[in-house]
């Protein structure tokens, strides 16, 4: 199901304005995203919807969530890989994967958060120079990265 967005090819340059619009996509953001868009802020939800914003999921995501899955504390009304399927088909959504420089940049990370996800997506999107949507409070703190929530 087409979330709002102009199907675009998965490649290329993307502008708003005068400027690329590259969101990287917490979990949450992205369970929200595919199944329950009332909980995404109405400003970021307009933002993520523009044909010139591309969003990003990290594979330490996709990899949180078949976890937490495993585990019996998350619940998807489809199995997780059709979800990121269809996404990939209709939204063009950007898979990113887990490089060894993102595990680099890890070292230098203020110990404000301990989750081992939060402190990857936290350096893929400085690696990457991401914008990482994320209500996550303690992600936000952290000084270098970008975040949006509003």
């Amino acid at each position: 199901m087409d979330r709002g967005r102009l199907r675009r090819a998965a490649h290329g340059s993307y502008h708003a304005g005068n400027r690329i619009v590259n969101i990287l996509l917490d979990t949450h953001a992205f369970l929200w995203w595919t199944g329950d868009q009332d909980r995404l802020p109405a400003e970021l939800l307009r933002i993520m919807r523009l044909p010139e914003t591309r969003l990003v999921l990290s594979v330490a995501s996709s990899w949180e969530a078949m976890i937490k899955i495993g585990l019996g504390k998350l619940k998807t009304d489809e199995k997780w890989n059709e979800i990121v399927a269809r996404e990939i088909r209709e939204n063009a959504l950007a898979i990113l994967p887990v490089k060894l420089e993102h595990t680099y940049t890890l070292h230098g990370l203020p110990p404000l958060n301990r989750d081992p996800f939060d402190r990857m997506l936290i350096a893929q999107s400085i690696c990457e120079n991401l914008t990482l949507a994320t209500g996550d409070p303690l992600i936000r703190n952290y000084p270098d990265a970008k975040t949006i929530w509003e």
